[in-house]
Parts: C-alpha cells; structure tokens; sequence
C-alpha cells in the first residue's frame, strides 16, 4: 500500500520546481522503467505482479524501496491516462555545464525554446537513434525529466545527456564550431556540406529559432518540400524536421567513411 506521503511526493513531480526541489522524476512502464534503471539511482518502484515481473530479479533488488500495488492504486500515481503496471521514482542527475569540446568532435543538438513535451521526448529519441549524445535546452525548452517528456522518449533519456543554459550566450562562447539551423530562407540541406560535429538548433513550433539564437547560426539549412513548387503544407514539425536532419548529416558522415548504401540500411 502506497503511503499517502509517496502519493502526495509522486503527483508533485509533475512540477518541474517539486523535480528540482527533491532532485527526483518519474518513469513509467516496463521498458521506460528498465532503461532508466540502467542509468538513474531507484528510490522508489511501486507495480502490479505482472508489472514487476518484466523487470529481472537483480533490477528489482537495486530500488531502494519496492511496492506491489492494485490497478486502481497505479492509476492514482500515474500521470498516463492508461497506465502501463510499473512506476519508478528515480534520481535526477546532477547539472552540469555543457562541455564546449564535445561539440568541436562531435554532433549536439539545441533546442530553442521546444515547448511541448512529446516534441522534445521524441527529439532526445532521435538523438538516441541517430547516436548524438549531448542535447542543450533553452531554458523555456520543456524540461527533460517530465513524466510526459520522459514516456515519449521511451528511456532515451537514460543515454542523452541534457543541458540548460541560454543559447545566444553558449554559443558566443564557441566561435569556432559550425552552427546549424533550420530556416525556410535557408539552402537546401540536400546541396549543402555539413561537418560531422557542431551543433544542430532546432526552434519553436510555432516561432522557429528566436532572433538572438538566429544571429549566431552560421549555416542556414531548409529541408525541401518535394516536388519543388508544389502547394504543400507550412512547415514539418519539429521532432519530424529534427529526424531527417539528423538523418541526413549522417547519412552524410557514413558515406565519408566509406560505408555503402547496404551498411547504411543494415544499421
């Protein structure tokens, strides 16, 4: 039986003031919990029988506390509208400035005030996908650890490593790494020579990148409708955008490594 304390604890991590405030979030359902297990401390794991059962026995035994709970007793702690036997409480990792070296040797992603949640969950996926381990936030990005944004990760989270900080400001301070974004005034990503580092912003659903962010791009990108000319629909949303330009700067990289077109597809 869930104690009314944990219930009071677990409905506040909706908050991103109560996460920060306990240095605590939420994961949720079997293979969301089984990933974060891998990477967060476990303070808290509370399931159904069946629930619990999808987790091996020596994930289990590393959660500080464990729970068996009713159906009706997850569906007052969950933050699903079907919740799927498993929750876990798990620790926040601490935060840390981004390095500035990994975006001189690698590719990063930012993301300029990316507001809704499934948006930025399916991003920190793609990133996982496509092998891109540092993401920047805005601050008015939504936060990582929200239970909304974790689920639609799909514990992508547990291998991204996420950073706050304000954009115009981070990248004044890295004159010398190429900066990406995408812009419907920009050459087309197809025709243009991308790099296998820098950072790669991505804006607001509805606003793109802000001014201060847009004046520090150094490479201005458009992902082309097709065919050319061709009444279309305003814009791809950002996860979707984020997806095929992440897939196109490493198509890019694959080929300059000597990969053929069946490596590629076999990844």
């Amino acid at each position: 039986m869930v104690s009314g304390t944990w219930l009071k604890r677990i409905r506040a991590l909706g908050m991103k003031k109560y996460r920060d405030a306990e240095g605590l979030f939420v994961g949720e359902g079997p293979k969301v919990v089984d990933e974060l297990m891998s990477a967060f401390p476990c303070v808290y794991l509370v399931g159904t029988e069946e629930g619990l059962k999808a987790l091996t026995p020596e994930k289990i035994a590393v959660a500080t506390q464990v729970e068996v709970i009713t159906e009706a007793m997850l569906s007052r702690l969950s933050f699903l509208q079907h919740p799927q036997h498993i929750l876990g409480v798990f620790t926040l990792p601490a935060s840390s400035h981004f390095p500035l070296e990994v975006a001189q040797s690698q590719l990063c992603i930012a993301l300029d005030g990316v507001q809704d949640p499934g948006n930025v969950g399916t991003i920190l996926r793609v990133a996982d996908w496509w092998g891109i381990e540092h993401i920047v936030c805005s601050p008015d990005t939504a936060d990582a650890f929200a239970p909304k944004v974790v689920q639609a990760s799909m514990g992508a989270v547990a291998r991204i490593h996420v950073y706050r900080c304000q954009l115009p400001d981070l990248l004044m301070s890295m004159p010398d790494v190429p900066v990406y974004g995408t812009f419907l005034d920009g050459k087309d990503i197809y025709q243009e020579t991308l790099t296998s580092n820098g950072l790669i912003v991505m804006g607001n659903e509805g606003k793109g990148i802000r001014q201060e962010t847009e004046k520090r791009v150094t490479h201005r990108l458009l992902v082309p409708s097709f065919p050319a000319g061709r009444p279309t629909s305003e814009s791809l949303n950002v996860a979707i955008a984020t997806a095929v330009v992440c897939a196109e700067f490493r198509r890019r990289s694959s080929q300059s490594n000597g990969f053929t077109g069946s490596d590629i597809m076999s990844f």
